[in-house]
């Protein structure tokens, strides 16, 4: 079970904004609006919700969701404890009960039936329903309820409900422009500027390509695990190939192209 992350503003995770998306956040948390964050994997969604989370001072339960998630993962459970049947809180509920934000990562990876039970709490009633033990909790004010998903995976076994989706204010995130994201490399991995530039014009590259059948370009995570590795003293195309090219196919061929570009951009 999830316990909740709290950071203090002295350890607060670094987060370069693209655009107003933290003025937003701190808009839907003061008048208690959840958020759903939409872009592809790798693009900074989970750490900004860290951020924001260590800006306004409030426990974080961070959910992944997958398809064995149920209602009561969320929600809780009874279990036998001293010869006894205890109920235990879920995250969802203990997020609820503290004032925290509670963030589902990749929703729509969740069975369809578990996140039915997120209604009461993303309009205006705000509230959790608990089955088994009869409560009904009202959310408190500093309670937030946010989701992500990748829109690029979403088809018709696969897709977030509008039923579900209109019930939240929406954020889109993108891959950084090349100078910010640059000056993400450079931050996160100390590695120096001409070779985040090298990293990032590879990544443009390759985000670029057409006609191998790629289902995502190279994300900014991606990006810093080749730096961290070219600073722990890696070579750069060993890196490139490792933390950029294998991780986007599995296909032979398409590994070769890739591989010849990074080449070509990282040479010298």
């Amino acid at each position: 079970m999830p316990t909740p992350e709290i950071i203090t503003l002295e350890q607060l995770p670094f987060y370069q904004p693209h655009g107003n998306e933290v003025a937003v956040f701190e808009h839907a948390w003061r008048n208690q609006l959840p958020l759903l964050l939409k872009g592809p994997t790798g693009c900074g969604k989970t750490r900004f919700i860290e951020h924001m989370a260590a800006r306004l001072g409030r426990p974080l339960y961070t959910i992944a969701c997958h398809d064995d998630l149920t209602a009561a993962d969320l929600i809780g459970r009874h279990l036998i404890g001293d010869g006894d049947m205890v109920w235990h809180d879920g995250p969802l509920t203990r997020a609820v009960r503290e004032g925290a934000i509670c963030y589902l990562d990749e929703v729509v990876e969740a069975r369809k039936d578990t996140t039915v039970v997120l209604h009461p709490l993303s309009d205006d009633r705000r509230m959790l329903p608990i089955e088994r033990t009869g409560e009904l909790l009202q959310a408190p004010p500093a309670f937030m309820l946010v989701m992500s998903y990748n829109p690029g995976y979403q088809n018709l076994m696969k897709g977030l409900k509008p039923s579900t989706r209109q019930r939240f204010l929406s954020l889109s995130f993108g891959y950084p422009e090349p100078a910010l994201e640059k000056a993400i490399v450079e931050q996160e991995t100390g590695l120096d500027g001409p070779r985040a530039q090298q990293l990032v014009e590879l990544a443009q590259a390759l985000r670029a390509l057409e006609g191998y059948d790629l289902e995502e370009g190279v994300s900014t995570r991606l990006l810093v695990y080749c730096a961290i590795l070219m600073q722990s003293g890696l070579s750069t195309l060993e890196a490139a190939r490792v933390a950029i090219v294998e991780p986007l196919t599995d296909d032979g061929e398409t590994i070769a192209a890739l591989n010849t570009v990074a080449e070509a951009c990282l040479a010298g």
